[in-house]
């Protein structure tokens, strides 16, 4: 399992769960509880011009994925000659909540919502997986992602990905790189301070795929999670 997934794994719990909040603000280990006095959505660290981007989705740049992964959910492909939306149809709300539960286990693997997709492409369609950030790909996690936008964050931890959950909040603690930064001490004891131009926000994942204005560009989480060991030149 690679290092962002379980990195990621642990992310989007931290995102859900209902920690108790702890006063000390030096967190040193992986040991103590997550820090969560109160749970802040990225766009609340935005500038209120960005805000007012995104909330317009005629002017957001992000719905053109999710209007090209709706095309692609509509489509016939492959040699079964089949679309998403024959298993998964719009109409019965089958797929609402699904992002929310991603990553999961899936045959005895840790897998998030992009492989499930490139899964079922493969194995019921017959078609040839997409490639990781291509941009059908991501068209069409993101048109999944938005069907279940507002819901809460509802992914398991229990049984098998227990270990999973436990590896990504060891990673999180864990200092890299020659600058020796862990993602808690800015996304914890730092959020809400400002990195150059750019304030630090606490580091939610339940907005990916995401539009990122300074790429211009639509981004997977695990892309982010590089750019940011890219700066830690880890």
């Amino acid at each position: 399992m690679s290092y962002v997934i379980k990195l990621f794994f642990a992310l989007i719990l931290f995102s859900s769960l209902d920690l108790v909040a702890e006063e000390e603000s030096n967190y040193k280990n992986s040991e103590k509880p997550y820090k969560k006095s109160e749970l802040k959505s990225g766009s609340y660290f935005s500038r209120e011009e960005t805000r007012a981007i995104e909330l317009d989705e005629f002017e957001n740049p992000g719905m053109i994925w999710v209007e090209r992964g709706s095309e692609l959910f509509n489509i016939q492909m492959g040699n079964n000659n089949i679309a998403c939306s024959n298993c998964h149809n719009q109409n019965n709300n089958s797929l609402i909540g699904v992002a929310t539960t991603y990553p999961k286990i899936y045959e005895n693997k840790l897998i998030n919502l992009e492989q499930k997709i490139n899964i079922c492409l493969d194995n019921n369609m017959n078609v040839e997986p997409y490639l990781l950030e291509s941009n059908n790909l991501l068209s069409l996690s993101s048109f999944i992602t938005y069907i279940s936008k507002g819901l809460p964050m509802n992914v398991s931890i229990e049984a098998e990905a227990q270990k999973y959950f436990n590896r990504g909040k060891e990673i999180y603690f864990e200092r890299v790189g020659q600058m020796n930064l862990a993602c808690n001490q800015c996304h914890d004891n730092l959020a809400g301070s400002y990195l150059r131009a750019e304030k630090i926000s606490q580091g939610h994942i339940n907005g990916f795929p995401s539009y990122l204005m300074r790429w211009e560009n639509i981004a997977s989480v695990h892309r982010r999670f590089q750019f940011c060991n890219n700066q830690a030149r880890a």
